[in-house]
């Protein structure tokens, strides 16, 4: 008889099941497209810092608390373009006062996550992005 045992969950694999979660427990299509694109960035929501202070423990599991992170971009340890895509992902929520130029600091890989949830905020299913030939 052969016994296997399970691989220690990575810190990958626990900001990726995370985010999961974070989507699912979204009770409104602003916070579910902010969830969507904090999980699909997978950098900051990997930091301890960040997790601290947004994610609490609900009745049916973790939840965003966005405003755990008002005023508190500098403190976190991020980097400028990390920074600049919290501060454009807490804008989504209606928390912050970063302007769009903010994507200015943003990579292409960064940018396009923004771009995929613009249309998710405007309630919007037909406008499809990616890129152009």
């Amino acid at each position: 008889m052969t016994t296997t045992t399970a691989a220690p969950e990575t810190d990958e694999a626990k900001t990726e099941t995370l985010g999961e979660l974070l989507i699912a427990s979204s009770t409104f299509d602003r916070g579910r497209a902010a969830a969507q694109a904090l999980a699909e960035e997978e950098t900051i929501l990997a930091l301890d810092s960040v997790r601290r202070l947004l994610v609490i423990e609900g009745d049916d599991g973790p939840v965003c608390r966005w405003e755990g992170l008002m005023g508190r971009l500098y403190g976190l340890g991020l980097d400028d373009a990390q920074r600049a895509f919290l501060g454009l992902v807490l804008g989504m929520v209606g928390i912050g006062l970063h302007t769009l130029s903010a994507v200015e600091e943003l990579d292409e890989r960064r940018l396009l996550i923004l771009m995929r949830a613009m249309p998710v905020l405007a309630g919007n299913d037909r406008v499809a992005v990616g890129t152009r030939l």
